[in-house]
């Protein structure tokens, strides 16, 4: 079973990684990504564009941020494991998501999107010997393992999926 090293994780991403820090790094992308896919089918187009209080983002909007950030997440594990010791630089997610056009979107769109980027984040992690997993890089001034970037992706879908069942009601 592969598990994070709690002890090298950023403590920004320390709340991520403990919603899944019990179960195998690739049972956790498989499962995780099972769960958001069923709690997807479950919203309607018109209740796409619900948002819980003024200024806070819309259901899809949540849902492309969760996919702008297993990119750069899977895209920051892929240099890392390639050995780039080049640090690279954060994202400020508030800047992205009114560029995401989530507006002009359906949300069986951002569904269907969202299962082929995990399928590609597991195809991905599937690649790493157990030596680039271990590898880790600099991003957004804090060292983080390609492992541990796995748990952090698994635990950032988890998190917003109990934002979305919480805050927008949003039920499977």
């Amino acid at each position: 079973m592969i598990q994070p090293d709690l002890t090298t994780v950023p403590p920004f991403y320390q709340g991520y990684v403990n919603l899944v820090k019990n179960k195998d790094l690739f049972d956790n992308l498989e499962q995780s990504a099972r769960i958001t896919q069923q709690l997807l089918s479950t919203i309607s187009e018109s209740r796409g564009t619900y948002a819980y209080a003024p200024g806070k983002w819309t259901i899809k909007e949540v849902l492309c941020h969760m996919i702008d950030t297993e990119r750069i997440f899977a895209y920051r594990a892929m240099r890392f494991a390639r050995n780039d010791k080049t640090p690279l630089p954060g994202f400020e997610e508030n800047d992205y998501a009114p560029e995401a056009n989530a507006p002009n979107r359906t949300v069986v769109d951002i569904a269907a999107e969202m299962g082929r980027l995990r399928q590609t984040t597991i195809d991905l992690y599937r690649s790493f010997s157990t030596e680039m997993l271990q590898r880790t890089g600099t991003a957004n001034n804090s060292a983080m393992s390609v492992l541990n970037l796995g748990f952090v992706i698994s635990g950032h879908e988890t998190h917003h999926r109990n934002v979305l069942s919480e805050r927008y009601g949003v039920k499977s």
